[in-house]
């Protein structure tokens, strides 16, 4: 897939986060000098060549008092595992959820969600949560509890000279 320079241009100009104003991408599309809703075609027609998967907030979670947080990991029927995953990952309390292979004999897991609390009762809590709605499904678990954040950034493309 190749983008021309205009989206080069509006990948690096957002990939460091969007301008915390009231209107962002009329902001983006000033500093750009094009048109607000050409950014916004531009921005819809790289997510839909898969260019970009998303356009979301990426808060600290520490900062917001979420001081638990923990990768759950399950091994789930395979044949379960995407119509469970979709369900988990509507959870209001999980980030993020996704299938992964699994690594044999030592890693059994294919399936991941985040869980945010203020603390690791309230998360093991929740944790049971998704292990009941996981039910029959589900043969074994873990968690692994984040100790610090090392990144909150997305992709970074190199830039012209650097």
């Amino acid at each position: 897939m190749r983008i021309d320079a205009t989206d080069r241009r509006i990948i690096e100009a957002t990939q460091a986060g969007l301008p915390l104003v009231a209107e962002p991408y009329a902001e983006l599309a000033d500093r750009l000098d094009i048109p607000e809703d050409e950014l916004l075609g531009r921005l819809s027609a790289m997510q839909g060549r898969g260019i970009i998967r998303r356009i979301a907030l990426a808060p600290n979670h520490y900062a917001l008092g979420m001081a638990a947080n923990g990768m759950s990991v399950w091994d789930v029927a395979d044949e379960a595992a995407e119509r469970l995953g979709a369900t988990v990952g509507a959870l209001p309390f999980v980030s993020h959820c996704y299938l992964r292979p699994r690594a044999l004999p030592g890693w059994p897991y294919n399936l991941f969600a985040m869980i945010h609390g203020t603390t690791r009762d309230e998360v093991e809590a929740l944790r049971t949560e998704i292990a009941a709605l996981l039910g029959d499904a589900l043969r074994a678990s873990d968690i692994l509890y984040s100790t610090r954040i090392l990144k909150k950034t997305g992709l970074r493309l190199k830039t012209e000279g650097g």
